[in-house]
């Protein structure tokens, strides 16, 4: 269905839908376009017949917001949005930012710190019984005990923090799928690569490397470098294991981290009905400032082989290069050039890094 995904009761009811499968909410206005994660999943989710609406940067201070469009059958997806809250309201020297180009007219103050700690006990105080699953890499990179530069100290996992049930790191489209196929048919969320889970009793997980627990990381330097070097070693799809770090009275539990997609998934993906606008509803403040950038650009690979150390790619896309096919990009560029709004020129292909399209590395799949 080539149309925006549902934001309002008044969608579902043009719909003939009395209720959804799935309830993203997401710290970012509405783009549907695949730069933007909500989307994505949104996408994703309706292309394999779930009933998807999204709720867009929800007023935190208060519940109306969050009940806007009901009890989904299945579940809440959460996420802060493409970047952390906290970078996306905060300088480097902790100051407030003035813009949020995430936000419709760049208006900062839309969402708050730490999002998905926030909505999701929102989301828990409105609908008590319903599973949240956290995503987004503001819950990639916090899954773990981690140092949080905001408060110059260690805290824990975010999964606690925010009293979720799963939470899905890296990109999460297969992830996603998986759980809600589970929950439908009314199965556990153990065992899903690229998920952790906290839990009280490990003795089914299997196989384990146990990493140094909160308590240790917070008073020992060495301990939360030792955390750090284990977890490191096992962000590699193909022998990356499952990894436990006890918090207290429970365990954050995170399974290896999902295989790569081919170029024909990653295909599937960019090829799904995007809309490539924002929601009309911003067109009143002059749109989102930072949709201006990738608008005309396309999107050919995911993930980074650097793994610099003051960036984020490698414990979030994952080290191994995942491309687009040359037809499927040729497909998207076409559609780009028959719309109203362009101009001629063909802003950016690429992805987060440097050009890496098509990388390949013999040893990726064994080593």
């Amino acid at each position: 269905m080539n149309n925006f995904l549902v934001v309002s009761k008044a969608d579902m009811h043009a719909r003939g839908w009395d209720s959804l499968d799935v309830i993203l909410v997401s710290g970012d206005a509405y783009v549907d376009h695949p730069s933007y994660a909500a989307a994505v999943i949104g996408r994703v989710l309706e292309s394999a017949g779930y009933r998807v609406g999204i709720i867009v940067q929800p007023n935190w201070r208060k519940l109306d917001d969050f009940l806007m469009l009901g009890k989904p059958k299945l579940f809440f997806g959460i996420s802060a949005g493409n970047l952390d809250s906290m970078v996306a309201n905060y300088t480097a020297n902790k100051r407030a930012r003035r813009n949020d180009d995430y936000s419709a007219g760049g208006i900062a103050g839309r969402r708050p710190d730490r999002a998905s700690i926030v909505y999701a006990n929102k989301i828990r105080e409105a609908f008590p019984n319903v599973p949240i699953v956290l995503g987004g890499l503001e819950a990639s990179l916090r899954r773990f005990a981690h140092f949080d530069f905001w408060n110059n100290g260690v805290r824990g996992s975010i999964l606690l923090d925010s009293r979720a049930d799963i939470l899905v790191y890296g990109p999460g489209e297969q992830q996603i799928l998986e759980i809600a196929g589970r929950l439908t048919k009314g199965l556990s969320l153990t065992g899903i690569r690229g998920t952790a889970l906290a839990e009280r009793d490990v003795g089914s997980v299997g196989e384990y490397i146990e990493i140094p627990s909160l308590e240790e990381v917070k008073s020992d330097k060495n301990k939360f470098n030792e955390a750090f070097r284990l977890f490191y070693a096992n962000q590699d799809p193909f022998r990356g294991k499952t990894l436990l770090q006890k918090h207290a009275g429970r365990f954050v539990v995170q399974y290896p981290p999902a295989f790569p997609l081919d170029s024909s998934e990653l295909d599937k993906i960019f090829e799904l009905p995007f809309m490539y606008r924002e929601h009309p509803s911003y067109e009143k403040e002059g749109g989102v400032p930072g949709f201006k950038t990738v608008q005309f650009s396309l999107i050919s690979n995911r993930g980074c082989c650097g793994e610099c150390s003051f960036c984020s790619l490698y414990a979030h896309q994952g080290r191994i290069i995942q491309s687009r096919s040359p037809e499927s990009l040729l497909k998207e560029a076409h559609k780009l050039s028959t719309r109203k709004d362009f101009r001629g020129t063909i802003t950016d292909i690429g992805g987060p890094t440097a050009n890496l399209y098509l990388s390949r590395c013999g040893r990726w799949k064994k080593e």
